[in-house]
């Protein structure tokens, strides 16, 4: 798959993600780049800084919206999603509405316009869900995945992540917003881990799946992790001024959620392709002949990836992540 030339679509385009993504795909010279989106406001301003792009006000509930958008179009990053816990729990069928019907109409659309790869992105929740939002992700997998058992011109594939350092709904605004307001630090669980991801390297995963899928893969990103008490201990040694005395509250964990995060489970990682920074989930109906078979009960957690326990090493990261992004 080639950008140079190509006619691209981004559905749930205006956060971060599309920001940043379309920063990556403007320096190799696409013909266009088609942002799809309900958020007219978002629209408004993303449009300040990509004039050149084209907006779509649309929803992909909608799917005879989603075809007019599909028109033309080579390739489809597909981020459109209900994305928080609290209310997708609250609203289990909303979350169904957008997630699993909206992903259908958007890999419907783009097969029947002939797109020549579509990348959805998922998240470490798909794996062995715990909650709604969770739930609605897996099942997204599964609809994308499933699109090429059958012959199709269209190359389906996912990434899948856990929380990207900075995003919406993650900790370090959290601690960072408790650090301004010289409040304590609340962690839910000191030994709880999670990945330590860029949004940079986010993006990066997606333009590799885009390079590299064949039909059905999910890719996930390599990435270190530490526990949530050390990350907010770098954090306060880093923003607050009164460095490692800025107080740390334990709040025990919350409902549906989890101690670690996995992002390959055991049965998953029977069939998978182990590369330096990323791992290949084949489907069940593809699997090639050389990949990597690993042990049963074998999996990709946040637990047992490298850990990083050094404050340097996660000061560099902080430092990487920049400003607190609007994130999917």
């Amino acid at each position: 798959m080639n950008i140079s030339g190509s006619k691209i679509l981004i559905t749930g385009g205006t956060g971060s993600f599309g920001n940043r993504v379309a920063e990556h795909l403007l320096k190799q010279s696409p013909s266009i780049v088609r942002i799809f989106s309900r958020d007219e406001k978002k629209q408004w301003e993303m449009q300040q800084k990509f004039p050149q792009f084209e907006y779509i006000i649309g929803d992909v509930r909608d799917e005879a919206r989603l075809e007019e958008s599909m028109a033309g179009i080579d390739l489809v990053f597909h981020a459109a999603a209900l994305k928080h816990v609290p209310s997708c729990e609250t609203y289990p069928f909303e979350a169904y509405k957008t997630n699993v019907a909206g992903s259908q109409n958007a890999c419907r659309t783009a097969k029947a316009a002939g797109v020549k790869v579509f990348v959805a992105l998922s998240t470490d929740k798909a794996v062995k869900p715990l909650n709604a939002m969770g739930t609605s992700k897996a099942m997204m997998e599964k609809i994308v995945c499933s699109q090429n058992i059958n012959e199709s011109e269209t190359k389906f594939c996912c990434v899948r992540y856990g929380n990207v350092m900075g995003s919406r709904g993650s900790v370090i605004p959290l601690f960072k917003r408790q650090i301004e307001s010289d409040k304590p630090i609340t962690i839910t669980v000191p030994d709880m881990t999670r990945f330590l991801l860029t949004l940079d390297q986010s993006v990066g995963l997606v333009l590799h799946a885009m390079k590299h899928a064949i039909g059905g893969e999910i890719f996930v990103r390599k990435a270190p992790a530490c526990t949530i008490e050390i990350l907010a201990d770098a954090v306060r040694r880093k923003f607050s001024q009164k460095g490692k005395n800025h107080p740390i509250e334990v709040s025990g964990i919350r409902p549906g959620e989890k101690l670690h995060e996995t992002l390959v489970n055991e049965y998953e990682m029977r069939r998978i392709t182990d590369e330096e920074l990323f791992y290949t989930v084949h489907p069940e109906y593809n699997v090639p002949k050389h990949h990597s078979d690993k042990p049963l009960g074998s999996e990709y957690t946040s637990n047992n990836t490298h850990q990083l326990n050094k404050y340097e090493d996660i000061a560099k990261l902080l430092d990487k992540m920049g400003e607190i992004e609007l994130y999917i």
